[in-house]
């Protein structure tokens, strides 16, 4: 027996309490308000799908499956290029769709994420649409800094907050889906309860290889300023490796729009276009996104080995199979946490300027994580 969408999104009872009655009888314009790994990605999702399905999401049938995966024809997904979602962005993917007819009979979803993320015209532009928005169109927020938005935004949005998911909140449902206890745990902390994250890092020894990359990093700078360099090599290298695998992503998302001759379908063209469009971001965005996570795992190795260095338990490290190991280098408690600075400022400047030379960030960083080891 299928369970329906709304069901299935965990931890969150009021905000899906409030999206069930609001399925029956939309508002054109929401905003999914909570921290990161809070489930409002899944929420957007499943509320999608029961807007999309002709049963109210049912869980089992075509729109179901297809919205539930973000590929449905009538679900326009809006993500930041770079720091911000641009004014011609929002243009294309939102303001001039909403006023055409939708790819398949039936409303049309609009998702824009990280939507504290809108430029200044970008907002405006979206003001528009939700000024005068088209009966058949639902606008979705998603937003971990939603106090950000501008206020002539907000005020024509219903507001639903999510609230931050426990760690033993996020622990029992990895165990439920199949992950064993130590590796439950060991997901729950690394991704500071993010459930998405978790799912991923708890499934498969793929997910734990950022970590694998962060051990070695650590190992070679603190071995003086050649390793440094050579740290920098590692973490560019898995990114990029990363970046490889993510070919066969884009075959498997276009399948549901093939003909049975294995040909895309011309009626799906545009559909097609967002699909590939999206995948692009996603494949600029992968290696500056995998080197964040590797030098995340650097952050949480070396935070374990002061940890332990200064008599906290199990209980308290991020890494609790590694009992508080910095990728097998031995670094005073002082040393350890001034090159965990270090390291938080390489990922704070990634994160804030995209045209930075990443080479020469990570550079920089393990210069100064092998100073304070030496």
């Amino acid at each position: 027996m299928s369970v329906p969408v709304l069901d299935r999104v965990p931890g969150q009872p009021a905000a899906i309490a409030f999206l069930r009655g609001a399925a029956e009888r939309p508002h054109h314009a929401y905003v999914f308000a909570g921290p990161e790994g809070s489930g409002k990605s899944l929420a957007a999702r499943a509320f999608a799908a029961a807007l999309l399905c002709r049963r109210g999401g049912c869980g089992d049938c075509r729109d179901c499956r297809l919205a539930e995966d973000d590929h449905h024809p009538n679900q326009f997904i809006v993500e930041p290029e770079g720091r911000d979602i641009h004014v011609e962005t929002i243009r294309t993917e939102v303001w001039q769709p909403a006023s055409r007819t939708a790819p398949e009979p039936g409303r049309k979803l609009f998702i824009v994420r990280e939507a504290d993320r809108l430029s200044p015209q970008a907002a405006d532009t979206l003001l528009k649409v939700l000024e005068e928005p088209p009966a058949d169109a639902v606008l979705l927020l998603l937003s971990a800094r939603a106090h950000e938005l501008p206020e002539t935004v907000l005020s024509r949005c219903h507001v639903v907050t999510f609230t931050a998911l426990a760690e033993a909140f996020v622990v029992e449902e990895l165990i439920r889906g199949g992950a064993d206890d130590v590796r439950a745990r060991l997901a729950a902390r690394l991704t500071g309860g993010n459930l998405g994250r978790a799912r991923r890092l708890a499934g498969s020894e793929e997910g734990l290889r950022f970590r694998d990359a962060a051990r070695t990093a650590i190992e070679l700078a603190a071995g003086g300023p050649a390793g440094a360099l050579e740290a920098a090599d590692v973490v560019l290298q898995a990114a990029a490796d990363y970046k490889k695998g993510m070919k066969e992503e884009l075959k498997q998302e276009l399948a549901p729009f093939l003909d049975d001759r294995g040909q895309l379908e011309e009626a799906y063209r545009g559909a097609i276009r967002r699909l590939e469009l999206r995948f692009q971001r996603r494949e600029r965005r992968a290696e500056r996104d995998y080197v964040d996570w590797v030098l995340l795992g650097v952050s949480a190795l070396l935070r374990d080995a002061v940890a332990s260095e200064v008599g906290g338990g199990i209980e308290v490290l991020l890494n609790p199979d590694l009992m508080g190991e910095a990728g097998g280098a031995r670094l005073p408690v002082v040393r350890a946490a001034r090159g965990m600075a270090a390291v938080e400022e390489a990922r704070a400047a990634l994160a804030e300027d995209i045209n930075l030379n990443t080479r020469l960030v990570l550079e920089r960083a393990f210069l100064r994580l092998g100073d304070v080891a030496a």
